[in-house]
């Protein structure tokens, strides 16, 4: 990758062929960095769901039964294929949503390939339990797999949120039928094809293209889904709970938006590296992050310090074609998004934000945008933008630092940047999020859970915790 460069990038993306599934109805899939047509993909509808439903149900009987030490060593041989076609996975990505390359092959890459191989090793580790009983008794506590998985993901992270959800569920014993966005579905095939060519049975993963109106309302409703795991807006997630009241009442998981505070208080171990990290934080991945830190919260003592590193570096940020290794902030995903979040960049300033940089379109994005004098009541401190726009809000104390943190309806993740012990420890058990990263933000291994409170979801993906969402506890109890 370090010696790939912006023209060898452009010779590739010229060269590279995505297979063609035969199918009746299809979809063009979109470059948000140049408006090409990658390619055309299968429109499911609602008996292309039922097939992939049906395929998994049937995969089900066997997978389930295959020893865990067998399924880990499939997961281990995703992970080593996702390895050798890292490249070409990280180029699908980079044109199908617009990140920048060197984001999607040393992130993104990244963190799909960990996924795998962490489920892999993981997958024969688990143990049930035996409760003591009288003598006259045996009870056992076993955790079984759930049965037919329907996973939705979103565009902004297409491999790798596929993955914290395909991962655990394969490993668990369960199928899936994996729905991906239809602006970056192409990721998600080739992911399903190399499932296969790392010897998963047919079936067991079934990745179905289309929109969510049409295929994710059928995953959602299909009465033989046992499981619905989802990640994406706080409105669609609303939608899979009243699939699941209108079907076989399905357990739905839901990973859904934020606003995320970061907190910076005077005795920060580092203003610059806060500041650094918060202005990293919000344009990382163009700011389409659902724990992106879209509020910073800084103590007026040292605001001014804050507010002048954070727009110094917004500016210095390297807009341009995601093909071009050196490039920082992307394509945003469409120009519908484009539009969206520069609405919100006029909503700020008709409510009285100060626009302190960006703020307009250039090329296939929106120039990092920085406001300040910022209330809590305006909508750019309310709702999730999902671009590259930072809102920073000043307070006096500890107090109202917390009040103004968890002053949203969203409860996913949250940032403080201090020196105390006892601070850290009091802040971060009042912040109402389930991520709290003290001096630092977006850190974390796959050793740890990821999921929200409030509107933010339920469930938590990546850890050992993701295995209750795709297991059952059933207790057998023997009398002796």
């Amino acid at each position: 990758m370090a010696d790939v460069t912006h023209e060898e990038w452009l010779r590739r993306a010229k060269d590279l062929r995505f297979e063609d599934i035969p199918c009746s109805k299809t979809f063009a899939v979109v470059s948000p960095r140049d408006g090409q047509v990658l390619a055309d993909v299968p429109d499911a509808g609602e008996s292309e769901v039922d097939d992939a439903v049906t395929a998994a149900r049937r995969a089900f009987d066997s997978w389930s039964q295959v020893a865990p030490v067998e399924r880990g060593k499939v997961l281990l041989r995703i992970a080593d294929l996702l390895e050798q076609h890292r490249e070409t996975l990280a180029l699908t990505i980079s044109l199908e949503m617009g990140k920048p390359i060197t984001d999607a092959y040393t992130i993104e890459l990244r963190a799909a390939i960990n996924t795998f191989r962490w489920y892999g090793q993981l997958a024969d580790k688990l143990t049930d339990a035996v409760p003591q009983t009288s003598p006259e008794a045996l009870a056992l506590v076993t955790r079984e797999p759930a049965g037919v998985v329907g996973a939705v993901v979103p565009w902004n992270f297409p491999l790798t949120l596929a993955s914290w959800k395909v991962a655990p569920a394969l490993a668990a014993g369960c199928t899936v039928v994996l729905k991906p966005s239809e602006f970056s579905p192409l990721s998600a095939l080739q992911l399903g094809r190399l499932a296969i060519e790392a010897g998963l049975p047919p079936g067991a993963l079934n990745v179905v293209t289309g929109d969510g109106a049409t295929a994710g309302r059928a995953i959602g409703l299909h009465p033989d889904v046992d499981v619905l795991a989802f990640t994406g807006s706080t409105a669609v997630g609303r939608e899979y709970l009243r699939y699941s009241a209108d079907s076989n009442l399905k357990r739905v998981w839901l990973e859904l938006g934020g606003k995320s505070p970061n907190i910076i208080l005077p005795d920060a171990p580092d203003l610059a590296k806060a500041a650094a990290t918060a202005a990293w934080g919000i344009f990382f991945n163009q700011g389409e992050m659902c724990t992106a830190p879209s509020r910073l919260l800084v103590h007026s003592s040292v605001t001014a310090e804050v507010t002048e590193a954070v727009v110094e570096r917004a500016r210095a940020l390297r807009v341009g074609d995601p093909l071009d290794p050196v490039t920082e902030l992307g394509a945003l995903v469409s120009s519908n998004h484009i539009e969206r979040v520069l609405a919100y960049v006029q909503s700020g300033l008709e409510e009285g934000a100060r626009l302190l940089t960006g703020g307009a379109r250039v090329g296939n994005s929106v120039q990092p945008t920085v406001f300040d004098h910022v209330t809590p009541q305006m909508r750019i401190a309310r709702e999730e933008i999902f671009g590259p726009v930072l809102s920073i809000l000043t307070f006096d104390t500890v107090d109202e630092a917390i009040a103004l943190a968890n002053d949203t309806e969203y409860g996913l993740a949250a940032g403080l940047w201090t020196s105390d012990l006892s601070t850290a420890h009091k802040v971060s058990r009042a912040l109402r999020a389930g991520t709290v990263w003290v001096n630092c933000y977006e850190e974390g291994d796959l050793t740890v859970p990821f999921g929200g409170m409030k509107r933010s979801g339920n469930g938590r993906d990546k850890s050992v915790h993701a295995l209750e969402k795709y297991t059952e506890l059933k207790t057998t109890w023997i009398q002796l």
